[in-house]
């Protein structure tokens, strides 16, 4: 802030760069009035924290006790009801018996692992937590709480003398697809009323990856495709199996592509030249859409398909990309189309993004993702669309459409209640599978 003679400011630089031009003249009650306003801030933002410390400290049990004592206590003396004299005072005594567990710090050191980080559908995972007395002092009992997933587990510490250390088994229960974040870990030291505690959070939180169930699935190599070689792509390079012409060479060219009978005649050194060939590309769909399943253990079957595809596909080394809808706004399901291409770098890698879906009434159908699907991949030759069973033959039968005529479509309908089968609808193979070992069966038959 620079000021003049008169008292007068013109402006102000602040050490983050900010200039505040202001005009006027200081006078001694400007000055009170600028001085009482940043008082009155300092003592709002002193008594927030100090709001937040005694909310953090005291439980609901402790409010009501602190309410019984401000409240009861004098209002016994005032009536003169000996009974609410007695309330507050109790209130009072137990509140005053309470802070003394309270006293010192939790010099814990906490410690939680667990054996994987990855785990099928319906396990049962056991991590291990550790609580050690770092410091000089013998620790009161005290309680640490670990959250698990939405849940939560309370586990109870005894007294802790100096550099002892206390161990508990915690389970976690991974009975349904999906991430689970175990953490952070935080120690409790309360009274024996649990009127006022103390707390300390440690800030880590451990992930653990609940992949769907799968199946081994016969090769998707065989049978359903006939272009294993490649197709052709146009593009003239010097490495690949489809021969394309000869011509003179150059410098940097492979030696093992000389063609010796041409050199011998033209007397100048030839070599082969090749057209790019491109291996093509298999896609699997997934519905997500909520009308397409009937029940949540149907969706859970249809991703567990979706997965044993997709790593059957990575493992034979094929262009493999496993297909979901965007979630969509309402104000925009008419203007906005988007599809999510899940991680296919690794067999891992596809089971983690599949653990994460979820069918949802904001995503489209599938025969939108297929469209949009076909117009971003150009190069696809079959493809797997996987529903549920609330798709009728008619939606079935006209999703050829949304492709090439040299794409090859075969849908997969999940339905707990109805025989595993195999049949032609139109130009498209449909699997029915009530189980997921059935899986393996259905595309044994259909690739026969």
């Amino acid at each position: 802030m620079t000021v003049d003679s008169t008292g007068s400011a013109t402006g102000t630089a602040t050490a983050t760069g900010t200039t505040h031009i202001v005009s006027g003249r200081w006078t001694t009650r400007t000055r009170a009035a600028v001085w009482a306003v940043r008082s009155w801030r300092e003592v709002q933002a002193a008594a927030d924290k100090a709001r937040e410390r005694l909310s953090a400290a005291v439980t609901p049990a402790g409010w009501l006790l602190i309410v019984c004592a401000v409240v009861l206590l004098p209002l016994g003396f005032v009536l003169g009801w000996m009974e609410l004299v007695v309330a507050g005072l109790v209130a009072l005594v137990v509140l005053a018996i309470a802070i003394p567990f309270l006293v010192g710090t939790l010099t814990y050191e906490v410690g939680f692992t667990l054996p994987v980080e990855r785990v099928v559908a319906g396990s049962v995972v056991t991590g291990t937590l550790t609580i050690t007395n770092a410091s000089r002092r013998i620790q009161l009992p005290s309680r640490v709480d670990v959250p698990v997933g939405r849940g939560l587990t309370d586990v109870w510490i005894p007294l802790l003398r100096p550099g002892h250390t206390h161990g508990e088994d915690i389970i976690v229960p991974a009975h349904r697809r999906g991430i689970i974040d175990v953490g952070p870990v935080t120690t409790v030291r309360t009274d024996p009323l649990g009127t006022l505690k103390r707390e300390a959070a440690w800030a880590d939180v451990h992930r653990l990856f609940v992949h769907p169930k799968t199946v081994t699935v016969p090769s998707t190599s065989s049978g359903f495709v006939r272009d294993l070689e490649g197709t052709p792509s146009g593009d003239v390079v010097t490495d690949d199996i489809s021969f394309h012409q000869i011509r003179e060479y150059q410098p940097g060219d492979g030696r093992r592509h000389v063609h010796w009978k041409s050199t011998a005649k033209t007397g100048r050194l030839m070599v082969r030249q090749f057209e790019e060939t491109r291996r093509a590309r298999l896609a699997i769909v997934l519905g997500m859409h909520e009308d397409e399943f009937a029940s949540d253990d149907e969706y859970e079957l249809a991703v567990s398909v979706v997965g044993s595809l997709g790593v059957r596909a990575i493992r034979d080394g094929r262009q493999v990309a496993v297909i979901a809808s965007d979630e969509i706004l309402d104000v925009a399901k008419r203007s906005v189309r988007a599809i999510r291409s899940l991680a296919v770098t690794t067999p891992t890698a596809v089971l983690d993004d599949l653990s994460t879906v979820e069918r949802s009434a904001l995503t489209m159908p599938f025969e939108e993702v297929c469209a949009l699907s076909s117009r971003a991949m150009s190069d696809l030759s079959i493809v797997f669309v996987v529903c549920g069973s609330s798709v009728d033959r008619t939606r079935l039968r006209e999703l050829p459409l949304r492709f090439e005529s040299v794409v090859q479509v075969v849908a997969i309908v999940v339905d707990p209640t109805a025989r595993p089968a195999f049949r032609r609808l139109g130009d498209i193979g449909v699997l029915t599978i009530p189980v997921l070992d059935d899986l393996r069966r259905m595309l044994l038959r259909a690739t026969a």
